[in-house]
């Protein structure tokens, strides 16, 4: 019994054997965005078919090509970068092989190459890439592929178990699985039920309190009352917000390659959080995000929150340090296409930056009609640090009242810095002082004890100035300051885009008037002369038209709910992408999504109170043998939680979580000389991250600080762990890794650790052992203990008891109470919802 306990530790570590989405569609889009424009422009010139004899014998306008290789052999080891030379001359790493010969490309560049090599090298051409679209070419050609025709309400259907129902959800999917001659499985438990409802909805277990009300509750509205609950509460925000994130490339640091702190992107955060919990209307939600500041407002509150929405066009991997001006300020525009076709629509768009979509009816001059429009955008500025450019700032209307309140705390924290510049005054006076007497001479020479207090008062006054030469310019940089955010606004004079020849910011075509994804455009969209169109473009996104917004919303949410999307590649709704395992039903949803309001809480009910939603994960070997991906949902798929579930699990089955207004995540070290624009710094607001202020061990994983160029430390290291989402990339559904370093981290992590002592402590403040299993089995897995788990848990206990002898009998409680708790929280029933 005892090894089979112990033993959980170990289950837990070794995970459930999970598969993720297929990472083929986010490594094609890498290749698209990242590697094949450098080698449009860097090597085609020399290395493709357009040359008669490609130099060296190699050719580099296929992955064919590239293993084959050259006269020097395959330029492409697929998955070890060190071994492929295409890296090696990329990086100079060999005097006689420099590529390209003009100069060496920028570290960003070689880096991206370094990881789509690691990754694979996944590369889709199987030929010369394709000449851009003339612009006669029929815009309408593909038009008939099912994701570019426009939802249907679909009726109802009819099934033949009419009592199984219990939504319009579930007569769409039980009439495919009588098709089939499929069943579903029975229901989950209540127990299971509401743990998986409330880690869906809010990323949290519910409380051992909720469990007990819950289960009391026998009516036919208990689960009602419980969606209810938890769509009103604020972690629901908190939760879905961070879904959110992931396609927005949040981070609180700008771009990759410098430690630049992005001193408002917490704005953005803390605006999602609130639009998720106040059910902003998603159509509403897109219009500010894209075109916020062009928008009309009531209060200045809604003025505010308008234009920090505008924060999710600049909050990506910027490259701010960039001394071709052009060039940054396409690549800043390749991003926001890319950003919004593939949030808002699940297309890459920005695949046809040099050339027409391999794959899918959009050309080229598709692309650089939504350029115009960003670029017609003002997104990045120069500054006065050299080559650096900066995120737009926009200053944030205030009301009276908040004038008022930053006056004072503004008078407040002068008088603070006048009294710090004070006391380092004196301290450097007396600091005089000492140093005249250390150094007398004659009768005045100090003695030996004198000297040694006095040496030991300089060491203290030494000390104060440097901590004091910190706090003063750190209060400074901290001063109440006017409101500002990340935030966007158009040029004074937009203007249409002009192609950019292989993606070369200074080989330019004929310029594309500004518009639209013409396939989804059977009505033209005009854009006024004086504005950059993105008014316009988010009209577009959500009009009755455009065939694609309202699919690839709902159907990320259905993903998040039941593991999977009805379209599994939910970034990618494309040719290659999957096609729809309902299509009738994500079109009654697409349509009723619309219908509602765009409201995502309803949606989000009405999935959740679902009869499908309310079955088991149970496998079943008949409905198996037909269904075995269970793309029919004869089953609810079992999933592991995220990385921020499993912290925030941790800490509220613990008993430590902390709620949190939001604000900014980073507590940092300012340099005297730097500071922000808004602060009129004359260098760039660098930071280190020293250390995470002490509450931020407890407060939820959202509003912890994320960096792009180092691993996440402290009490996010979880992050580095169990498959967050690079900061760096934009994407609906987390890949799902089973690797040893988690199991190393479920058994040695301090976090674990600590939450395990942390909630041992609360379950032995119940007064016998049979009471706390019964206590610690309702917090951890929020379900009754069974005879047999109880039975080995006595076991276990006596067993380490035994092992402690010659302690005090508390102490021995308390540790042996860790090592069953620690095992719990390690375990697959704690680490997956069912």
């Amino acid at each position: 019994m005892l090894l089979k306990l112990q033993s959980c530790l170990l289950v837990g570590c070794v995970l459930v054997a999970m598969t993720g989405q297929v990472q083929a569609n986010d490594d094609e889009a890498f290749f698209e965005s990242k590697i094949r424009p450098v080698l449009v422009e860097h090597c085609y010139e020399c290395h493709s078919s357009k040359t008669k004899v490609p130099k060296g014998g190699l050719r580099v306008d296929s992955r064919a090509a590239l293993l084959r290789g050259g006269d020097s052999g395959p330029a492409l080891v697929p998955g070890k970068p060190d071994e492929s030379l295409i890296v090696k001359a990329m990086n100079y790493a060999d005097s006689a092989v420099e590529m390209p010969p003009k100069a060496k490309l920028a570290d960003p560049v070689l880096a991206d190459f370094r990881l789509w090599v690691a990754r694979g090298a996944v590369d889709p051409r199987n030929e010369v890439p394709l000449v851009a679209q003339p612009a006669g070419t029929d815009p309408t050609k593909g038009r008939d592929f099912w994701a570019f025709q426009v939802p249907k309400s679909h009726p109802v259907p009819a099934v033949k178990d009419s009592h199984w129902p219990h939504t319009d959800v579930d007569h769409f999917l039980l009439a495919k699985l009588e098709s089939k001659g499929l069943k579903p499985v029975p229901d989950a438990d209540r127990y299971t039920w509401l743990r998986r409802v409330s880690i869906d909805l809010t990323g949290l277990p519910p409380t051992p309190e909720q469990i007990t009300e819950y289960i009391a509750d026998t009516t036919p509205q208990a689960n009602e009352r419980v969606v209810d609950r938890l769509l009103a509460s604020a972690a629901f925000g908190e939760r879905w917000a961070r879904h959110w994130l992931d396609l927005t490339g949040y981070a609180d640091q700008i771009g990759t390659a410098n430690d630049l702190f992005a001193e408002h992107a917490w704005k953005y955060r803390d605006y999602t959080i609130a639009a998720f919990n106040t059910d902003k209307p998603f159509d509403q939600f897109i219009r500010e995000q894209i075109a916020g500041d062009l928008l009309p407002y009531k209060t200045v509150e809604e003025r505010a929150s308008n234009l920090i929405a505008t924060g999710f066009l600049l909050l990506g991997d910027l490259t701010v340090v960039e001394a071709d001006k052009a060039k940054l300020r396409i690549d800043v525009v390749d991003q926001q296409i890319d950003k919004v076709s593939k949030a808002f629509l699940g297309l890459t768009v920005s695949c046809a930056r040099c050339h027409d979509h391999k794959f899918d009816p959009i050309s080229q001059r598709d692309y650089y009609a939504l350029g115009g429009i960003f670029n017609s955008t003002e997104s990045v500025h120069k500054v006065e640090w050299g080559v650096w450019s900066w995120p737009v700032i926009a200053e944030l209307p205030e009301t009276d009242p908040q004038r008022a309140e930053r006056a004072t705390k503004l008078a407040q924290q002068q008088q603070r810095i006048e009294q710090l510049k004070a006391e380092r005054e004196q301290a450097k006076q007396r600091k005089t002082v000492v140093a005249t007497a250390l150094n007398a001479k004659d009768e005045e020479e100090p003695d030996q004890p004198t000297r040694e207090r006095l040496e030991a008062e300089q060491k203290e006054l030494d000390a104060r100035i440097r901590g004091l030469d910190t706090q003063i310019p750190h209060a400074e940089f901290f001063a109440p300051a006017v409101p500002a955010a990340f935030a966007v606004h158009d040029y004074p004079q937009p203007a249409d885009m002009q192609i950019t020849i292989r993606g070369n910011a200074h080989a330019l075509g004929e310029a594309v008037p500004r518009g639209v994804v013409q396939i989804m455009s059977p009505k033209p969209v005009t854009i006024p002369a004086n504005e950059s169109g993105r008014r316009q473009l988010a009209d577009w996104l959500i009009s009755p038209d455009n065939a694609l917004t309202a699919r690839v919303t709902v159907n990320r949410i259905w993903q998040k709910l039941f593991g999977e999307g009805l379209v599994r590649s939910v970034d990618y709704f494309g040719v290659r992408g999957e096609l729809p395992s309902h299509p009738e039903l994500l079109d009654y949803l697409a349509t009723r999504f619309v219908a509602d309001g765009w409201s995502q809480k309803r949606l989000i009910r009405n999935l959740v109170l679902s009869r499908t939603y309310q079955l088991s994960s149970s496998h079943n070997a008949a409905e198996n043998a037909v269904d075995p991906d269970n793309r029919l949902l004869w089953r609810m798929n079992r999933r592991r939680l995220d990385a921020e579930s499993l912290r925030d699990s941790l800490l509220a089955t613990s008993g430590q979580l902390m709620t949190s207004a939001g604000g900014p995540g980073l507590p940092l070290e300012y340099p005297e000389n730097t500071g922000g624009l808004s602060k009129g710094g004359v260098n760039p607001p660098n930071f280190r991250l020293n250390k995470f202020r002490p509450e931020q061990e407890f407060v939820r994983t959202i509003y912890l600080p994320i960096i792009r160029s180092a691993p996440q430390a402290g009490p996010a290291e979880v992050r580095n762990v169990f498959d967050f989402t690079l900061p760096a990339e934009f994407a609906g559904q987390r890949s799902v890794t089973t690797v040893p370093t988690q199991a190393l981290f479920l058994m040695n992590a301090n976090v674990l650790k600590q939450r395990a002592r942390e909630l041992a402590q609360k379950v032995l403040s119940v007064p016998d052992d049979a009471a706390r299993l019964e206590s610690l089995w309702l917090r951890v897995l929020n379900r009754p203990i069974t005879d047999t788990e109880r039975a080995e848990s006595v076991a276990f206990l006596n067993d380490l008891r035994t092992l402690e002898p010659g302690t005090e009998a508390a102490a021995t409680d308390l540790k042996v109470w860790s090592e069953l708790c620690h095992a719990l929280l390690a375990s697959n029933e704690f680490l997956v919802r069912m």
